[in-house]
């Protein structure tokens, strides 16, 4: 039986259709949780009755401090998940340790910001380790997050690094100009407009954009020379200057401390913690029941192959400066 919420979807798919024509993408329609409470479960036992919890913290996707992932009430807040989840980690008596778990590419500037506090907030208010584990990626915005733990750990293979800010802008003015269409804005000032797509970017107006990327690439510096002083002072321009590192280079450089997976990072935390033993856990929704360690948290979803919506409306959200990798543009360095 074809239910409404199903009915809507088939529509979005078939407008979206006529907008995309033959392009192969896929629509993500999320559907909302049936509970929100998060629950956590045992995907690595010690053995030993009563033993401490080491607990998987994932943080995935584009950082941003708005609900991504689908539509119709679907999706979540990566930064609403992360609080949560630390504050899970913070209530427990049992938790000894917290792995953080990072693929992401980054995000926003103040919402990799709101997330590395909250790490640093929960290290101060338990005293309880904290390992960073990047995965596939976890660069610019997401290493910046990294910066929080204790320590940071890399698969050989992670791609990570892209330190730096960047700021996108776009005008169309010279097209509408060319089709003889005219844009006004009634501003208060010369620069309220600046950045504007239907306007051209003044040598003022870039001056002053650029101000502020370089402000927030001057705070990006200093959270990894406070989180990594053992990069080279000679070198440290260079691992900064917006390139990506596999993560073998990156421990080369000093930005991590050890390469390897999901269960070193265990291993890590227990030594960290001073224990022999303990529990692997990982917090989840009550939608999905993560079986092993490399189980990674998700939003239930309907797939049509169409047109990734999802992707779309988390796009939208990362406008203004970020500290976000894009394969193919270079940050401010």
């Amino acid at each position: 039986m074809i239910t409404p919420l199903l009915r809507v979807a088939f529509l979005l798919a078939a407008v979206l259709l006529t907008l995309t024509g033959c392009q192969p993408a896929t629509l993500v329609v999320g559907l909302a949780p049936g509970g929100t409470e998060l629950q956590a479960t045992a995907i690595e036992r010690s053995g030993r009755w009563a033993s401490p919890r080491v607990v998987v913290v994932d943080v995935s996707g584009s950082i941003v401090n708005a609900r991504t992932g689908g539509l119709l009430g679907g999706g979540s807040n990566p930064v609403d998940d992360l609080a949560r989840r630390l504050d899970a980690a913070a209530d427990d008596p049992k938790v000894a340790a917290v792995i953080l778990r990072i693929n992401s590419p980054g995000g926003t500037v103040t919402a990799s910001d709101m997330m590395y506090r909250e790490v640093k907030r929960y290290r101060a208010r338990t005293g309880k380790p904290v390992i960073a584990l990047i995965m596939d990626v976890g660069a610019s915005g997401g290493y910046y997050l990294a910066c929080a733990a204790d320590e940071i750990m890399a698969y050989p293979t992670s791609v990570t690094g892209s330190i730096g800010v960047i700021l996108q802008t776009l005008s169309v003015r010279p097209a509408l100009d060319r089709w003889g269409i005219q844009a006004r804005a009634l501003v208060s000032g010369p620069n309220k407009a600046g950045g504007s797509p239907l306007e051209t970017l003044s040598q003022d107006q870039e001056a002053l954009l650029q101000g502020l990327v370089d402000d927030f690439y001057l705070a990006f510096c200093k959270v990894v020379r406070n989180a990594r002083p053992g990069i080279a002072a000679d070198r440290f321009p260079t691992v900064t200057d917006g390139r990506v590192f596999t993560g073998t280079q990156a421990h080369a450089e000093g930005l991590v401390d050890q390469l390897g997976d999901i269960r070193d990072a265990f291993t890590r935390a227990k030594q960290l913690a001073h224990l022999k033993h303990a529990d692997l856990f990982i917090y989840h929704s009550p939608l999905s029941t993560p079986a092993t360690p490399y189980a990674q948290r998700s939003t239930p979803n309907v797939q049509i192959s169409l047109l990734n919506v999802g992707d779309l409306l988390a796009s939208a959200t990362l406008n203004g400066p970020c500290y976000l990798w894009q394969p193919g543009i270079r940050a401010k360095d």
